[in-house]
């Protein structure tokens, strides 16, 4: 099979967009790329760090230049941080020169996967439970938005989530070929 346009996984942080996206680059024989790691790379920050110091905004800025330089190379697996859709430039650019792909979690699963994490700022607050619920609700009418949507289950393994996306392109036949 041969990928035509990058897959852009979409969706909660904890919702397995990099687990799955890098297994679904093997599946699909082609690079996976997390756009939070180029971000990373080209500031020599960590998000936290970015966020603390230049503040939300200037992150969203520099995450929308990433995303567009990243989806002008050859097709990839692309996993995008929870907010990156919510920009609708970038909805436009996944949207012209790929496929995006919401990897769909209930608020539960994503509670148990990421309650233990330090790693994201966003639920640095008093009650990160209840923050982790303010941002899904807002969030969860624009992933939506995206070209597909794949539920994701407590009980599925990775590989079996990295199929399922696999299946959902097959129905596009300008993703997949062969």
């Amino acid at each position: 099979m041969r990928l035509k346009k990058s897959v852009v996984l979409v969706g909660m942080m904890g919702a397995g967009k990099t687990a799955v996206g890098t297994q679904l680059a093997r599946i699909l024989s082609v690079p996976f790329i997390d756009s939070d790691d180029a971000i990373v790379a080209a500031a020599n920050r960590s998000i936290a760090e970015i966020f603390e110091r230049d503040g939300e905004p200037f992150f969203r800025q520099k995450e929308s230049q990433v995303i567009g330089r990243l989806l002008e190379g050859p097709p990839c697996v692309l996993s995008t941080g929870g907010g990156a859709f919510m920009s609708p430039l970038n909805r436009q650019m996944m949207a012209a020169q790929g496929v995006s792909v919401w990897l769909c979690a209930d608020l539960d699963l994503l509670w148990q996967r990421v309650r233990h994490k330090t790693t994201r700022p966003l639920l640095r607050t008093s009650n990160p439970r209840a923050t982790l619920k303010e941002i899904y609700d807002l969030r969860v009418p624009v992933y939506a938005l995206a070209d597909l949507k794949v539920d994701a289950a407590p009980e599925l393994s990775i590989d079996e989530m990295a199929n399922r996306v696999r299946e959902a392109l097959l129905t596009r036949p300008d993703v997949l070929e062969g």
